[in-house]
């Protein structure tokens, strides 16, 4: 029995260590993992105790080796855990540093005392306000990364597969031959050549005034001039005329007397607002930088040209002086996103081939009739949502991505997930993120502090009311006539779905109501500006007076319109 018990006591302390040491070549100490469970695989071998219990000692050592195996593992794992955890916190704190606003010194690139602070307070954006660019991708790039949105998007492909299909198979038995003229694309796009020499205009003039201007201006605000405010009133009201005639009424005057067509029209009207709306905002910002530094005696930092030129082209309506930059340029996805570009406009020419130039061509028009309105309007509800869908994917994520990728823009946030909206709120912060951006900055905000933060709801009325303003003009000068059907689902509608239906309401039957509002208002449009359409094309006035201009024609016109 002593015998026994001895080795009975040796053989627990050679097993189990009361306390692992460095210099135990099996203690997990040292994390010598590996070769921990080798050597302990022999020494379980070579020890044999004085009574034969080999068998148990073999698998007590099984044991100790897959015990120091989980441990390695386990450890190992919290290793890989921790340093994950570390990357995301980095990560996490490096953009909430470049989330916060910079100090009102910063924004004007000067030193600033507290009574300038004060004084030129109502220039910086409140606290949070200030519009910042970070690098961030797109939201459908990364919804495309899933195979369920993949799917849609091929279901999409499938639809416009049917439309091509149909079209050839309908043109094939009506004329007995392949018809591949595309002449509704061909009238749309016309007198292309001159819309591009009216761009070129447009651009150059933006290039030669407005950074002029503004660098000379700069000069007037130094110390060596006087009469500060002359100056700049002066200069404003040079600009102001730039913008009123140089770029509102030449383009325009353009257009309407050589009678564009819809698309090339389109082309010239939203590139002469987006370069009025590119130019405020330069101006805009960079005023208060050299008023704060003018008011300090220092020099101001005006923007090279480059910067500005580059500015002009960047896809957003705020300017920087810099903006996050992509390392590299990818000219695979820019290829991908034009043709996409392409693709969707073969589509909508699908979609009015088929949905919408069948239908109102051949119909009569009449004086008002309830039932026949309400067909219309419903039977028009699926091309307004695919021209609503075509309309964000080829301009808010195809183009748009396509420039800022030649460019190596960076924030690539367009548009947010206005889909998911339980809001009309929502769905208008959400839609156009460009140029919401634009309204809230330089619109909204300034409206505030001209009105000490006393109209809030009066300055939201301001927003619509100029937003439907442009909208409509647009459209009007684009067609042709005036019909201000958008303007009156924006002022009307659009106000009123803001206040009732708020941030505050969630939930899927508000997305559900929120959808609806906006098949049904995109079916009205179609409908009423496709009769519209017509009824100019067949009911012409051989000497207008401005009343009858205004009078949409669709109301009084009664001619039977033949199909060609």
């Amino acid at each position: 029995m002593e015998n026994g018990d001895d080795s009975s006591v040796r053989f627990r302390r050679q097993t189990f260590p009361d306390k692992p040491t460095s210099s135990d070549p099996e203690s997990p100490v040292n994390g010598e993992c590996s070769r921990g469970g080798g050597h302990g695989q022999s020494t379980g071998d070579r020890h044999v105790s004085s009574n034969g219990r080999i068998e148990v000692e073999h698998r007590m050592s099984k044991k100790l080796q897959l015990k120091r195996k989980a441990e390695c593992l386990t450890k190992d794992l919290m290793r890989d855990f921790n340093n994950q955890v570390s990357e995301f916190l980095d990560s996490l704190i490096e953009e909430s540093a470049s989330l916060e606003p910079a100090p009102l010194g910063a924004v004007f690139s000067c030193p600033l005392s507290d009574k300038e602070r004060s004084i030129l307070g109502h220039f910086a954006p409140p606290h949070g306000q200030r519009k910042q660019f970070v690098n961030r991708r797109s939201l459908l790039d990364e919804l495309f990364e899933v195979n369920h949105i993949q799917t849609i998007y091929h279901m999409f492909i499938a639809l416009l597969i049917l439309f091509i299909l149909s079209t050839l198979v309908v043109d094939f038995i009506d004329e007995g031959r392949l018809v591949l003229d595309f002449d509704l694309l061909v009238y749309a796009f016309g007198q292309f050549p001159l819309v591009v020499c009216t761009w070129i205009f447009m651009f150059l003039t933006v290039l030669v005034v407005p950074y002029p201007l503004f660098k000379l201006w700069t000069q007037t605000q130094s110390g060596s001039f006087s009469h500060h405010r002359l100056y700049s009133f002066l200069f404003g009201s040079m600009f102001l005329l730039y913008q009123a005639l140089g770029l509102g009424f030449l383009p325009t005057y353009v257009v309407v007397i050589n009678s564009f067509p819809p698309a090339s029209c389109f082309i010239v009207i939203l590139e002469q607002v987006r370069l009025m709306m590119k130019a405020h905002s330069f101006v805009r910002e960079n005023v208060p930088r050299v008023l704060a530094c003018a008011k300090d005696k220092s020099s101001p930092v005006v923007p090279h040209f480059s910067q500005y030129l580059y500015f002009l082209f960047a896809p957003t309506l705020i300017y920087r002086d810099k903006y996050p930059r992509s390392p590299m340029i990818r000219w695979g996805y820019v290829a991908t996103k034009l043709l996409q570009v392409l693709g969707c406009l073969f589509y909508a020419y699908y979609v009015f081939v088929r949905l919408c130039i069948p239908q109102f061509r051949s119909s009569s028009l009449q004086f008002f009739d309830l039932r026949a309105m309400v067909l219309c309007i419903f039977n028009s509800i699926l091309p307004g949502v695919l021209v609503l869908f075509l309309g964000f994917f080829a301009f808010l994520h195809c183009w748009l991505n396509a420039f800022a990728e030649m460019l190596r823009f960076g924030d690539r946030m367009f548009y947010k997930d206005w889909w998911n909206s339980t809001s009309f709120a929502n769905y208008y912060r959400t839609w156009n993120v460009v140029v919401h951006d634009w309204l809230f900055h330089y619109v909204y905000r300034d409206f505030l502090w001209i009105s000490q933060k006393r109209f809030r709801t009066a300055a939201m009325l301001f927003v619509f009311t100029l937003s439907a303003v442009v909208h409509e003009y647009i459209l009007a000068i684009c067609f042709g006539f005036f019909y201000p059907v958008l303007f009156c689902l924006f002022m009307c509608f659009g106000m009123m779905f803001n206040f009732i239906l708020h941030d505050q309401r969630k939930g899927p039957i508000w997305n559900i109501i929120m959808w609806t509002s906006l098949f049904l208002g995109h079916g009205v449009i179609i409908c009423l500006y496709s009769q519209e359409w017509y009824a100019q094309r067949y009911c012409p006035l051989k000497e207008p007076s401005f009343l009858e201009l205004l009078k949409p024609r669709s109301w009084t016109c009664k001619k039977v319109m033949v199909t060609d």
